[in-house]
C-alpha cells in the first residue's frame, strides 16, 4: 500500500480472522525470522499475478482486435445494404424469392437490418408494403451466419421484424393477425439477448394494437413502461415517439387535452435529423389537439411554426391534413369563408386518395358550417353527395346509417345545427370504435 492503513482497517482485518489465523498473525508481528521467510513467498505471488495479468491483457487485446475487425465488416455491410436493397426490390417477386434463397450477397446483417427499418418507415403510409418488407427480412434471417452474428442478436431482430409486421397488420385492420404476429415476436424475444430496449420497442408497437382494440388502460401501461426503459437507457428519440403514441391513445379515448403536454415533452426528445416526419406528425398533432380543445390562437401559432416542415413534405397525405387542420383553426378564429375553401380542398383530396373516414369527417365539418350559417340549399346538396360517395368507399355500416339519417333530416327540413353536430360527433367516435351503434337523436 502507498499509505499506512487506518487503525479501523487493521482492526477489521484482525477481527475477520479465525483464532488460529489471529495467533499466526501475532507470531509474525513478533518473529523476525518468519517475517524474512514470508517476504520471498509474497514476491513470488506478485510475480505470478503480474504474469497472469500480462496473459489476460494479451487476450483482451486480441479480443479487442477481433471486435474492431467485426465492427469494420459490419460497417461495410451497412454501406452496401442500400444498393442491394434497391436491386432486390426492383425485381419481380418470383425472381426476388429465388435470390432470397440462393444469393449470398443478400444474406447479411446490413441488408437484414435495413429492410426491417424500411418496414417501420412504410408502416403508416403503405402498410401492405411494410408487411411485405418484414416478411422479406424474416426470409433473409433464415440464411444469416449465426456463428458470425450470434443467434441471440439475430433473434432480437427477428422479434423486431415480427413486431413491425404486426404493426402493419394493425394498420390494415387485421387485428387478429396482428395479435398472432406479436406472439411470434415475443417468442423470438425470449430467445434473444433480453435487451430491455428491444422489449420496450415491442411494448410501444403492441400499445398501438391495444389502442385499436380500445383497450386504452393496457395501451397506456405498455407505453409508460416503454418510455421509462427508453429514458433509462438514453434512447430519447424512441421515448419521444412513445409519448406521441401515448397522446394518440388519449385522443382515441376522447380526451385530446391530456395528450397536449405529452406532445410538448416529445418535441424536447425527438431528434429531427433522425426522423423528420415524426417531428412533423408531432407538431401537426399538437396543432390539431389545441384546435380540438378550442385553443385556436395557440393552434395558429404552432401552425405558423410548423409551416416550414409542411413545405418539406409535399405528398397528398400530408397536405390534405394540413388544409384540414388549417380550416379548423380559421373557422375557430371567425373566418368561415376561408374555412369553407380549405374544408372543400381537403375533402376533394381525401376523395382522390380513397380515404373514406377522413372524407366523411371533413364533409361533416362542412355540414356544421353550413348549418351554422343557415345555408339549407348547400347543406342539402352536401348531404345528397355524402351517402353514394361513402357507400362506394365502403365506410362501415353504423357510420353510413348516421349519414343516411342526416340526409333524410336535411331533406325533411329537420336538420338543425344540433342534429348535424350530433351526427358528426357520432362519426368521429365511431372511427375508433367500429362496434358503436348509432341511435337517432331525440
Amino acid at each position: 500500500m502507498k499509505i499506512h492503513p487506518h487503525d479501523l482497517a487493521l482492526e477489521e482485518l484482525y477481527l475477520s480472522l479465525g483464532s488460529e489465523q489471529q495467533s499466526l498473525l501475532l507470531h509474525l508481528v513478533d518473529c523476525p525470522i518468519c517475517r524474512d521467510r514470508l517476504q520471498p513467498l509474497i514476491r513470488r505471488q506478485e510475480t505470478k499475478a503480474k504474469d497472469e495479468g500480462s496473459i489476460y491483457e494479451g487476450v483482451l487485446e486480441r479480443g479487442q482486435e477481433a471486435l474492431e475487425s467485426r465492427q469494420a465488416a459490419l460497417e461495410l455491410e451497412r454501406s452496401a445494404a442500400p444498393g442491394l436493397f434497391v436491386e432486390l426490390m426492383s425485381l419481380p417477386p418470383a425472381r426476388r424469392n429465388v435470390l432470397l434463397r440462393t444469393a449470398g450477397r443478400f444474406h447479411t446483417w446490413g441488408v437484414f437490418e435495413l429492410i426491417i427499418e424500411r418496414s417501420l418507415e412504410m408502416g403508416s403510409r403503405d402498410p401492405a408494403a411494410a408487411e411485405e418488407l418484414a416478411l422479406i427480412a424474416l426470409r433473409i434471417s433464415e440464411h444469416l451466419d449465426l456463428s458470425a452474428y450470434g443467434l441471440s442478436l439475430v433473434e432480437d431482430l427477428r422479434a423486431r421484424a415480427w413486431a413491425y409486421l404486426a404493426n402493419s397488420r394493425r394498420v390494415r385492420s387485421n387485428l387478429r393477425g396482428a395479435d398472432e404476429a406479436f406472439e411470434q415476436a415475443e417468442t423470438h424475444l425470449r430467445k434473444g439477448t433480453r435487451d430491455p430496449v428491444e422489449r420496450a420497442i415491442l411494448f410501444d408497437l403492441k400499445a398501438s394494437l391495444r389502442r385499436g382494440q380500445r383497450k386504452f388502460d393496457e395501451a397506456l401501461r405498455l407505453l409508460h413502461r416503454a418510455v421509462t426503459i427508453f429514458l433509462q437507457y438514453g434512447q430519447h428519440h424512441r421515448a419521444g415517439r412513445s409519448l406521441v403514441n401515448m397522446s394518440t391513445v388519449y385522443h382515441y379515448r376522447g380526451t385530446p387535452a391530456d395528450g397536449i403536454p405529452l406532445l410538448s415533452r416529445a418535441l424536447e426528445l425527438i431528434n429531427p435529423e433522425q426522423e423528420p416526419r415524426l417531428l412533423l406528425c408531432t407538431r401537426h398533432n399538437l396543432v390539431d389537439y389545441l384546435a380540438a380543445c378550442g385553443r385556436f390562437t395557440e393552434a395558429q401559432e404552432m401552425y405558423r411554426q410548423t409551416r416550414p416542415l409542411y413545405r418539406d413534405f409535399t405528398d397528398a397525405w400530408t397536405q390534405n391534413r394540413r388544409r384540414w387542420v388549417k380550416a379548423k383553426i380559421v373557422r375557430g378564429l371567425g373566418q368561415p369563408g376561408q374555412a369553407e375553401s380549405l374544408f372543400l380542398a381537403a375533402r376533394d383530396g381525401f376523395i382522390a386518395e380513397g380515404i373514406p373516414y377522413d372524407t366523411a369527417l371533413v364533409s361533416l365539418e362542412l355540414a356544421t358550417l353550413y348549418a351554422e350559417q343557415g345555408r339549407r340549399a348547400d347543406l342539402k346538396r352536401l348531404a345528397a353527395e355524402m351517402v353514394p360517395i361513402f357507400s362506394s368507399l365502403h365506410i362501415h355500416r353504423e357510420a353510413l346509417a348516421a349519414l343516411a339519417y342526416l340526409r333524410q333530416a336535411v331533406e325533411t327540413e329537420s336538420a338543425s345545427l344540433e342534429v348535424v353536430s350530433q351526427v358528426a360527433a357520432f362519426v368521429r367516435r365511431a372511427q375508433h370504435d367500429p362496434d358503436l351503434r348509432f341511435e337517432a337523436p331525440g
